[in-house]
């Protein structure tokens, strides 16, 4: 048999070597990313994410609209769907009798199951006229004559463009931020919530006092787990954000481009040279953006523990 102490050593390389194969696998990724973007690189440098030029007929490219495209739906997916995933998991932990919290539980999580093909052909054919018709039109109607507001929601009704993408990115990743904030919010000792809920304390109290305090570092794993979902996602923003490489207007309803639209729709028709090389730059933008999410997550969940320290 072998000894303790050599089974010990064993275990000790092997995830030693797991770790340091991770960390070969993303610096092969890197690097590879690099020189196939390099001709791009040394024709742009940093200015291809400030230009709002992609013309592959006159071999003329920029990443702003791409760029601009996959920030703005993330971002409008995460203001809709951090709140609900929260509306949700406080609910299951606090709220919802015993006889719904598994079925409704099972519901949510199912809806991570769905592809992402069929929410962007549901989005297309079902939602985008939907939005078109009872939102943006009203819009329109209202804020036609107003300043600034009227821009927002400028453009043809024809439901498709950086809302219509964002809501739907939102309802793609509620099931993951609300599984989490779930088991998370479960983890909470039992014994603080009831102490607090002895004092007097309201649901509410107990939450924002007593459970997120204990549980921050999951719930933004959670929210930065749905951020990548959402920066990551391809087949359903193609289908409703408009697939258009150009910036007319700040409207809310226009149509415009993502990174991983761009690559799903050109990578597999590009001519090798200055084209191909441009979209693996976007590729390697994409990789930097969430390389810099999640560097801010967790420089931002340093400062949250040091100012509980300092409280205390």
């Amino acid at each position: 048999m072998i000894s303790n102490t050599l089974a010990d050593r064993l275990f000790g390389i092997l995830t030693r070597s797991a770790a340091l194969l991770t960390l070969a696998l993303l610096l092969g990724i890197i690097v590879s990313l690099v020189i196939g973007a390099w001709p791009a690189i040394v024709q742009y440098g940093p200015g291809f994410l400030t230009r709002n030029v992609w013309d592959p007929v006159q071999e003329d490219f920029g990443g702003l609209v791409m760029i601009y495209g996959t920030l703005s739906t993330s971002v409008i997916a995460l203001l809709i769907a951090v709140p609900i995933s929260f509306g949700i998991a406080l609910f299951l932990t606090e709220l919802s009798p015993a006889w719904l919290k598994r079925p409704l539980g099972t519901a949510i999580e199912l809806l991570a199951a769905v592809p992402s093909i069929v929410y962007g052909m549901w989005g297309l054919i079902v939602f985008g006229p939907v939005l078109a018709r009872y939102v943006q039109q009203p819009l329109q109607s209202a804020l036609n004559d107003v300043p600034f507001f009227g821009a927002l929601v400028s453009g043809p009704p024809v439901g498709i463009g950086i809302l219509s993408a964002g809501i739907i990115l939102s309802i793609m990743i509620i099931p993951f931020i609300a599984s989490v904030m779930r088991d998370v919010f479960e983890v909470t000792p039992p014994l603080l919530k009831e102490s607090a809920y002895g004092l007097g304390a309201t649901t509410w109290e107990v939450i924002w006092n007593i459970v997120l305090p204990y549980t921050k570092t999951g719930v933004l794993g959670g929210i930065i787990l749905g951020l990548g979902r959402a920066l990551g996602e391809t087949m359903a923003v193609t289908f409703v954000i408009g697939n258009m490489n150009q910036l007319r207007s700040p409207s809310l309803f226009e149509a415009a481009n993502s990174i991983t639209s761009a690559l799903a729709n050109e990578f597999a028709e590009a001519a090798p040279g200055l084209h191909q090389a441009s979209l693996i730059y976007l590729g390697l933008v994409l990789f930097l953006i969430t390389f810099v999410v999640l560097v801010f997550s967790r420089l931002l969940l340093m400062r949250l523990q040091k100012n509980e320290g300092g409280r205390a």
